[in-house]
């Protein structure tokens, strides 16, 4: 690997481990107010009236009419409103909000509003969902005709659920709104988003609006779409009272109040021919939107684009839709629809090998993409596709082969073990041609004396820095492309008003898109540089780049056909479990993983999300379980909402193989999404085999297991 990948020290590290980090809820500014929402308590109503009781000197209520431009944030669609207007949607809904300035006063009133409802019909699962905001088509060869000419089908159903991201910290914003300008900062992972969604919605020019972004406490997905909620209900109480307006939402309203990963529900019939090969796929993939539209076509189109996993079907046919149902909003989550179609896709070739009587891995490896081949959407995989390295390793590793050989023999034994293979990818940036035509990412480095024979060089990006370890990797590529030690080169929060728009920091687009971008705008500055005088404060040597999408690639986005992502990345997961007979409760004995993510910027950065993205990824899979009683979450908390922790799992074990990106910066591709695909299904065909049973949905909770078996 390049030197680039040695680890360093994260330059966050010491604030952050040590309590120096200020975040937002630490933050106070002169005569700040506070802001509390008062949620519906009802899953779909009309309303009739609100009640109000009245106010005491120095509270004011916002509602919806406070937007000047428009009720709505812009979150993509433009449909999920600050506040309730004629109908309530989901449960939870703000109704209002009450300004104060103490927090407990402010608590206290919005417990004393109350509303009159018309209640109406409640759609509370995908099944009873008959509306749909998308619905999405793909035709790869000719599936009709493959199933005409097969000598066996199978149709299988399989099934998802929600996943809190359970970030640290949880939403939070201040809004201050001094001289007619708006100056918002919060935990947020999207500045951009969230300056555009407040200037749409109260009419405020661009040189009006400021977003800062503070130390943000994790967010995988989760403050992607919502703080343009939070902060349009924080600054239109700012703009009302003339005064700085600070909401921290506690852990029960963030869980109740935020959008959760999709759950969804994917029909795959499978074509057999005589001969034992599986020759078509016709895939229904539905996921549960909620009330609004917001992030769900994103979400299902990453979905449906990979919808028969890392295996190449020579003919397959693909619906997808975003059904509307009475519940929160459903929202952006690491991996974003990968997770969900590569449970189907894996467990549906486990429950094809079972059936045919071929081990799985056998089964599997004769479908592996490879160079060359086309996608579900009919683009081609230009660059090397390096699984059977992979396998190599994982089975070197894990001794996969062998274990799940004596598993078989062992079958019924107890206490029950099985170990389970699967296979991902993960396309990074956005879809299709939108780094160029929606994204339009731009990014400038500045450099400015320090010292008599010194200069520093500011990395000014938009993209933030969450606990991903952004911060450090993108500096890590300026400085080797400038030849200049790590200490010179300086990132700072983002800022609206100091940096470019680069993008939002979202599809693991950071380091394989801007890092790009940060590299080849290095290069150019340092040749500035050398050809004139050194920079000085007053007169700094700067230099931007904007992305351009590469000419080799195509997509028509009317029919979803063409290259859906530049490049792709690869893993493969390997997962032992045990199963008591008695309570069935199930343990992770063992778990291991290879990844191609071309060049690690920083081998101890991309470990640790390696390893934090599969503890995720196996809670999704049996310990978060999040349930809806009438459109209200069952689990509002951490003592009920079960995530992992370090004593669920053994060492999360993951290696690596050398395969430098073309098109990355020092060989990188997309990293973070892709530890949060695989693992679940690695998980279900181990408990497959353990148990004797075919697992079709998941969380795999004690209580569904019994259930299964019994």
């Amino acid at each position: 690997m390049h030197r680039i990948s040695k680890a360093v020290i994260r330059d966050d590290a010491a604030d952050k481990s040590s309590g120096k980090a200020k975040y937002l809820s630490d933050l106070r500014l002169p005569g700040m107010l506070y802001l509390v929402v008062k949620p519906a308590d009802i899953q779909h109503a009309r309303i009739l009236n609100i009640y109000i009781p009245k106010l005491p000197e120095n509270y004011t209520v916002i509602t919806g009419k406070d937007f000047k431009g428009q009720n709505r944030a812009t979150i993509i669609a433009e449909d999920w409103p600050f506040f309730a207007e004629d109908e309530v949607l989901y449960y939870g809904q703000p109704l209002l909000a009450v300004a104060g300035p103490e927090l407990d006063i402010c608590e206290e009133l919005c417990s004393k509003i109350t509303a009159e409802y018309e209640g109406l019909p409640a759609v509370s699962t995908i099944e009873e969902a008959q509306d749909f905001f998308n619905d999405f088509h793909i035709v790869k060869g000719e599936p009709e005709q493959a199933f005409k000419n097969a000598a066996l089908t199978f149709d299988n159903a399989y099934r998802t659920g929600m996943q809190e991201q359970a970030y640290m910290e949880p939403q939070a914003m201040i809004a201050d709104f001094q001289n007619g300008m708006l100056t918002v900062q919060g935990s947020m992972q999207c500045p951009y988003y969230v300056k555009n969604s407040l200037m749409n919605a109260l009419a405020l020019n661009a040189d009006k609006v400021r977003v800062i972004q503070t130390v943000t406490g994790g967010a995988f997905g989760g403050k992607e779409d919502f703080p343009s909620i939070l902060a349009g209900q924080a600054a239109a109480a700012a703009i009302k009272t003339g005064r700085p307006v600070k909401v921290v939402l506690d852990r029960r309203l963030d869980m109740q109040l935020t959008p959760k990963r999709h759950p969804s529900l994917i029909h795959i019939r499978t074509a057999v021919d005589q001969e034992g090969h599986i020759t078509a796929m016709d895939i229904d993939c539905r996921i549960d939107a909620g009330a609004y539209q917001t992030l769900s076509a994103v979400v299902l189109e990453r979905a449906i684009f990979i919808c028969t996993g890392a295996y190449n079907i020579k003919n397959v046919h693909v619906r997808g839709r975003t059904m509307k149902t009475n519940h929160i909003p459903s929202g952006a989550f690491r991996g974003f629809g990968g997770p969900q179609a590569h449970f189907a896709a894996d467990m549906n070739m486990h429950f094809l090998a079972h059936t045919l009587g071929i081990p799985p891995l056998e089964l599997k490896k004769k479908y592996l993409y490879r160079q060359g081949d086309h996608s579900v959407t009919n683009g081609t995989f230009r660059d090397q596709i390096k699984f059977n390295e992979m396998i190599e390793k994982i089975e070197e590793a894990s001794e996969y082969s062998s274990k799940w050989e004596e598993y078989n023999r062992k079958a019924g034994s107890r206490p029950y073990r099985g170990v389970g293979i699967s296979f991902a990818a993960h396309g990074g940036a956005f879809t299709g041609s939108g780094e160029q035509d929606i994204i339009k990412s731009l990014v400038r480095l500045s450099a400015q004396s320090a010292a008599s024979d010194e200069y520093i060089v500011r990395v000014l990006v938009s993209n933030v820095e969450m606990g991903q370890g952004a911060s450090t990797t993108l500096r890590k590529i300026v400085a080797e492309a400038m030849h200049l030690p790590l200490e010179r080169i300086i990132f700072n929060q983002s800022d609206t008003s100091e940096v470019p728009d680069s993008g939002p920091t979202v599809a693991s687009r950071t380091i394989m898109i801007v890092g790009k971008l940060l590299h080849d705008a290095a290069k150019d500055l340092l040749q500035k540089i050398d050809s004139g005088p050194l920079p000085t404060k007053e007169k700094p040597i700067e230099t931007e780049k904007r992305y351009v999408h590469p000419q080799e690639f195509e997509w028509d986005e009317s029919t979803f056909t063409g290259d859906a992502y530049p490049g792709y990345s690869w893993s493969v997961n390997v997962v032992e479990v045990e199963v008591d007979p008695l309570t069935y409760v199930t343990k992770v004995i063992g778990s291991w993983a290879v990844y191609d993510v071309g060049t690690p910027i920083d081998i101890q950065i991309v470990k640790g999300q390696m390893q934090g993205g599969t503890a995720q990824s196996l809670g999704y899979a049996y310990l978060e379980k999040m349930e809806m009683s009438n459109g209200r979450p069952a689990q509002l908390s951490f003592t009920d909402y079960t995530i992992p922790t370090t004593l669920d799992f053994p060492d999360l074990q993951c290696r690596f193989i050398d395969n430098p990106y073309r098109l990355g910066p020092y060989g990188a591709k997309a990293a973070g999404e892709l530890p949060n695909i695989g693992p679940a299904a690695a998980f279900a065909a181990a408990v497959s085999q353990a148990t004797g049973t075919i697992i079709t949905a998941i969380p795999v909770t004690p209580e569904k297991l019994e259930a299964e078996l019994r």
